[in-house]
């Protein structure tokens, strides 16, 4: 009887021990670096996946593709072209051509959730039969080294189409920190977030709004690879990507944005039911 009860003290204390490293460690490190955070998974497989063969391999070959891309490569880019991986568009892209924009539940200041992109699926609409726009432009920032950029597309275009309602804008922020990304403190954040601009006179309305937790999938179907610089894509009304720029933005693709957008206004979108009316 004294051996069990020295077994259950010396288990105690140990547990006692680890929870106060683990107080240590948090209060010396509140929230980790963001080159550590891109090499180190922000999702962990949960218990009943341990023995799933198929997810631990899938979680292997992503830490193996985030190792191979880090923080120092995407500052040596940036170095190189100040942001400017690729030019944007000089033409739209063809609606056969065009691939669908993923999938992407973002939130507002106000704590409001949407999914982008707005879309019309035939003749079903989505977002709660929200009115869904002829065009989107949504711009992406990873890190806050390229909100700037983002500015340089923003401004121009929703000047050029301040009236019109069938376009809209979005700022997409993405937060992937495993500590901000928890409910109270996920709450606490928004309310010191910037909030959309809400034009009195304007139609169109800068929509500031925020992606939180893991986006690795996403990312990996837009071939995004450095966060550090800004993306630029406009979408039709399928939700396709008809146009993309990326970086600071120059007075030609500027004017290509702007045409592209002209056009997509003009562009006549069926839906499945109008399609086949027009077969038979």
């Amino acid at each position: 009887m004294l051996r069990v009860n020295r077994v259950v003290s010396q288990t105690r204390a140990s547990i006692l021990t680890c929870k106060q490293l683990l107080n240590h460690e948090q209060k010396l490190l509140p929230f980790p670096p963001q080159h550590f955070a891109r090499k180190s998974s922000n999702r962990f497989l949960d218990i009943y996946q341990l023995g799933n063969k198929e997810a631990i391999e899938k979680e292997r070959a992503r830490l193996a593709d985030e190792m191979n891309r880090g923080y120092f490569a995407d500052i040596s880019e940036l170095k190189q072209h100040g942001g400017k991986i690729a030019v944007a568009n000089k033409i739209i892209i063809p609606a056969m051509a065009a691939v669908k924009f993923p999938g992407l539940e973002v939130t507002y200041s106000d704590g409001r959730t949407l999914k982008l992109p707005i879309v019309s699926n035939g003749d079903r609409v989505d977002a709660e039969k929200l009115a869904v726009p002829k065009v989107s432009l949504v711009c992406l920032s990873f890190r806050a080294s390229s909100q700037k950029m983002i500015d340089t597309w923003c401004t121009p275009f929703s000047e050029a189409f301040s009236n019109s309602k069938d376009v809209q804008l979005y700022e997409v922020s993405f937060i992937d920190s495993w500590l901000l990304c928890r409910n109270p403190i996920k709450r606490l954040l928004l309310r010191t977030m910037r909030k959309s601009i809400d034009g009195e006179k304007n139609a169109l309305q800068r929509q500031i709004v925020y992606s939180f937790g893991d986006h690795y999938y996403f990312r990996k179907e837009l071939k995004i690879l450095n966060l550090l610089t800004g993306y630029i894509f406009l979408l039709d009304k399928l939700g396709r990507v008809r146009w993309q720029g990326f970086g600071l933005a120059t007075q030609e693709e500027l004017s290509s944005l702007l045409s592209c957008t002209t056009h997509l206004l003009e562009e006549k979108c069926f839906g499945f039911s109008e399609v086949l009316q027009r077969l038979l």
